[in-house]
């Protein structure tokens, strides 16, 4: 009996008969996702929505499309792909935004608060989460994207530790969701808090969410306030590496990869460490690139990852958001809270 057009079809289930699908659909799926990841930029152009951006847009407007007209099943190869493989690709790409050279030569102090907030914003979100009785691998998702950076440590993450494709959509959506209602309570306190501006930079740097929510925040304090926000929230990006193998190690250790089955090793992580030195010591350096190339390899990026989260943002069933996403969401805005504060105490 086939599944229904609205309900999803787990993409690892190995009963699952495979039969060929036409190029043309798998085309089809890809192109959809394009078209959605663009009407989410159109959506972030709008007065209120540009706060969110491109990627929550798009999810969300995924997220209203498989409510009213279910799951677009003859394209699902293709929407398949974009949320695999073009999430794979998009993190790989993410990598030319951290500089080793510049953490390892300037941020090497900034990395030991770093991974304080990790660990902070992991154990402390999974330490709530188990005290509301909350979803364990949303929770983790958030933890991680709080600790981090935010979707793309979600999008990294959530393979290991085999979380569903609808709980990393939601995750991505409410870790922007949050990190630009915490982006924009920064700039409102900025001018009322006795800091200096590269404390307030840093203080932006190692408690925010996203790279783009450190800048949205980071800017009014000025160019050193800015710089320093940025070193600290890549010296966030730079630990996701290792934080991803601790995973592999504890997903093998806590006896949740059960019998034969293997965790398949993240190749991905590897290209992202890859293009992280090769964007660090040989553009600019050894191969010599304008200003606009590296804006182009940005905006290439997040909308690859952009028709990644659409392909996830399918998924989502909004009846079980309701009861699933709520006790993740209420552990994960605690965290970020309290991260805030003490942050700011420590700078």
């Amino acid at each position: 009996m086939a599944p229904p057009l609205h309900e999803s079809v787990p993409l690892n289930d190995s009963k699952q008969k495979k039969t060929p699908v036409p190029s043309s659909l798998w085309l089809g799926g890809i192109a959809f996702t394009f078209a959605i990841a663009l009407l989410g930029y159109g959506l972030a152009c709008l007065p209120a929505f540009d706060r969110v951006g491109p990627l929550a847009c798009a999810i969300l407007i995924a997220v209203a499309y498989r409510q009213f007209w279910g799951y677009p099943e003859p394209l699902r190869s293709g929407i398949q792909f974009s949320a695999k493989q073009l999430l794979r690709l998009a993190i790989i790409l993410y990598g030319l935004k951290l500089n080793v050279d510049i953490v390892l030569h300037q941020g090497l102090g900034l990395l030991v608060y770093d991974a304080g907030v990790i660990v902070f914003s992991i154990a402390l979100t999974m330490l709530i989460a188990k005290w509301l009785k909350a979803d364990t691998s949303l929770s983790l998702l958030l933890g991680v994207g709080t600790g981090v950076c935010g979707a793309a440590a979600i999008a990294a993450v959530s393979p290991i530790i085999r979380a569903k494709d609808e709980d990393t959509a939601i995750g991505v959506g409410i870790i922007a969701l949050v990190g630009t209602i915490f982006a924009i309570a920064y700039t409102v306190l900025r001018p009322f808090l006795p800091v200096s501006a590269v404390a307030y930079g840093m203080w932006s740097g190692i408690s925010l969410h996203e790279i783009a929510h450190v800048a949205l925040a980071a800017a009014p304090a000025g160019q050193d306030g800015l710089a320093v926000g940025l070193l600290a929230k890549l010296g966030r990006v730079l630990l996701l590496v290792p934080l991803c193998f601790l995973l592999m190690f504890w997903m093998k250790r806590s006896g949740s990869v059960q019998g034969e089955t293997k965790i398949a090793f993240p190749w991905f992580l590897l290209g992202f460490l890859g293009m992280s030195l090769f964007g660090s010591y040989v553009l600019g350096k050894q191969l010599p690139v304008s200003a606009a190339f590296h804006t182009v390899v940005a905006q290439l990026t997040t909308f690859v990852l952009t028709m990644a989260m659409v392909g996830l943002g399918l998924n989502v069933n909004l009846r079980a958001l309701r009861t699933k996403a709520a006790k993740p969401l209420i552990a994960m805005s605690i965290t970020s809270l309290l991260l805030s504060v003490l942050s700011y105490l420590l700078i």
